[in-house]
């Protein structure tokens, strides 16, 4: 996981502690405070959603507390494309650029051009260097790109 994929974490995980788990919690009082439980939809759906606020803490809390967190801007440049570095490439064949940062499975989201390491382009890209001309199997097809720069940022 990179460093600001861990923070985005840290992030999220604060705010459903301090933030959304205290106001299911005073959602429940207020839902008890209506009467009988049995019928009581508003006390379902508070309950419901402090599960999944639970879970989803304790998802984050297991994801952080497994991750190996690496900064990339710590590791000399080499040219060479590893996990955290950001690439650009070249499609030979339209000539249009696109720069991806090479990321964990939990921080990818192709609309922020972060793609998981384990993503086809990403597994074809790791370990090769700058001008490399690589070839990447696609649900179009086959697609050739040139590696026109690699930072680590």
């Amino acid at each position: 996981m990179t460093v600001q994929g861990a923070d985005r974490l840290r992030e999220e995980l604060n705010h459903l502690k301090t933030v959304k788990r205290p106001r299911i919690v005073a959602d429940i009082a207020d839902a008890r405070e209506h009467g009988d439980l049995k019928e009581n939809a508003e006390y379902h759906a508070a309950r419901e959603e402090q599960g999944f606020c639970e879970g989803r803490i304790q998802e984050i809390e297991g994801k952080l507390g497994n991750a190996q967190v690496i900064d990339i801007t710590a590791i000399p440049n080499s040219g060479k494309v590893i996990f955290g570095t950001t690439v650009t490439l070249l499609n030979i064949d339209t000539e249009i650029e696109v720069t991806y940062q090479i990321v964990g499975d939990d921080e990818a989201d192709i609309k922020a051009n972060r793609i998981s390491v384990n993503s086809p382009i990403a597994r074809g890209l790791i370990g090769k260097e700058v001008d490399s001309e690589i070839e990447i199997t696609t649900p179009g097809g086959l697609v050739e790109y040139e590696i026109v720069g690699v930072e680590h940022i």
